[in-house]
């Protein structure tokens, strides 16, 4: 996939976002014993040893319905998707999912287990912005076969299974309604496995509901968590114009800056590639540097990569293969060559497009396949990778949110799976059926 600026923005006057409520479909038990244990992260997240765990906790798991395996087994896409709508099909007929009788957006809060603030947001129904709109504007690059494995699984399910993020221009009288709305008993509650306080609340005020759209229509959203969903939508939407609920999609609309989201970093592992290799082919058009490990091992590793991405005068990428740590700094006049002609400012140095064009494509010749390129989200994930694949992990930095929207609006592209934007709204909670 290649990352490259789209053409120009719509002016400031246009329409910005339009959120609709919706009757959403949820679990018929709210208690949150039973909530931590049919919910899920977002399908992008679960690994195939935590997907399988997740099918264990219960047999209603969401994880059945966003990743369906046969018995165990996976399947094509097609066969899956049909798969996951059967599933659904049943819960609903036996009670297990209920469909609320009146529209509603849902507040949702979310506050780490560390005690620092709360993210807060409005899930509704976000009309899918036509051609040109800078409504919503995506930030990276898609894969094509993820985008059609979700748009499969909407279409045979008719259904809204997991929320995209978009982040938001600020309008600080929403926090103030946030305020209000969430001093009333939460509707569902549950924490995570990583301790993170998922809270929602169902309004269905009309005033509070009309004040909500209002002034979210005045803003407009990066696409923080979704692209490929979006993606996904969008191409419904192409095949089934008159399909009611095809022209929107579920979204958990937060602001950009406070009270909003963090971005963390997304890493690259690259299979079969030795160290030696990798370290002189980066050798080219990096300076390198080896940083000293306290202790053997990946776990020496991550703690010394820990410590060095922290550090906010460090710059540069990080290379190990779970045993070394190297770092490569003052990209050459090649590697920047390799970045697209006519980017804007804010995306030539961000170090996910250097390592992207400069490093995997240019000087290791990698192409940008799910094989070729492995995404890994944490560090200890990416180290392991490196060894268990016998190849080299890429550490990132992660860009910022203001690094993010200035992206978006000059309207460029990210590599694929740049950003982590986090908290992540948990999967399972409420869905939003397309019909009705």
């Amino acid at each position: 996939m290649h990352s490259s600026p789209a053409g120009p923005r719509s002016p400031r006057s246009e329409p910005g976002l339009e959120v609709r409520p919706f009757r959403a479909l949820t679990y018929r038990r709210h208690d949150a014993e039973h909530l931590a244990r049919v919910s899920s992260p977002a399908y992008d997240l679960v690994t195939p040893a935590g997907r399988e765990r997740l099918a264990e906790s219960d047999p209603h798991n969401v994880v059945r319905l966003i990743l369906p395996r046969a018995d165990g087994a996976p399947l094509d896409g097609p066969a899956s998707a049909e798969l996951a709508a059967a599933t659904l099909r049943t819960w609903e007929a036996d009670g297990v999912l209920v469909r609320d009788d009146r529209a509603a957006l849902w507040l949702y809060e979310l506050r780490p287990a560390d005690g620092g603030p709360a993210t807060v947001g409005w899930l509704g129904a976000v009309a899918l912005p036509p051609a040109g709109s800078a409504a919503v504007l995506p930030h990276e690059d898609t894969y094509p076969r993820a985008v059609e494995d979700r748009r499969a699984l909407l279409a045979a399910t008719g259904t809204d299974l997991e929320p995209i993020v978009l982040a938001h221009d600020p309008e600080p009288a929403l926090a103030d309604l946030a305020a209000t709305v969430r001093r009333d008993p939460a509707t569902m509650a549950v924490r995570d496995a990583d301790g993170v306080r998922h809270r929602l609340w169902r309004v269905t005020d009309r005033t509070t509901v009309a004040a909500v759209s209002e002034m979210l229509g005045r803003t407009r959203a990066v696409i923080a968590d979704g692209h490929h969903r979006f993606a996904a939508a969008r191409a419904h939407a192409s095949e089934q114009p008159r399909t009611s609920g095809a022209g929107a999609v579920l979204a958990l609309v937060t602001p950009m800056g406070l009270g909003g989201l963090r971005v963390d970093p997304i890493h690259r592992v690259v299979p079969a590639l030795p160290m030696a290799a990798a370290i002189d082919r980066a050798g080219r058009g990096f300076v390198t540097a080896e940083i000293p490990v306290a202790g053997e091992g990946p776990a020496g590793v991550v703690a010394a990569a820990r410590d060095w991405l922290r550090d906010p005068a460090e710059r540069g990428l990080l290379v190990t293969d779970g045993h070394r740590l190297v770092r490569l700094t003052a990209p050459s006049a090649e590697v920047r060559g390799a970045v697209p002609a006519g980017v804007p400012p804010a995306w030539c140095d961000l170090d996910v497009v250097l390592a992207h064009h400069g490093l995997l494509g240019q000087l290791w010749g990698r192409p940008d396949t799910v094989d070729a390129v492995v995404i890994a989200h944490g560090l200890e994930e990416a180290v392991e990778g490196a060894v268990e694949r016998s190849g080299v992990a890429v550490l990132l930095r992660a860009p910022s949110p203001t690094d993010v929207a200035a992206v978006a609006r000059a309207g460029a592209r990210m590599p694929r799976k740049s950003t982590l934007f986090v908290p992540k709204p948990r999967t399972g909670l409420v869905f939003r059926p397309l019909s009705g």
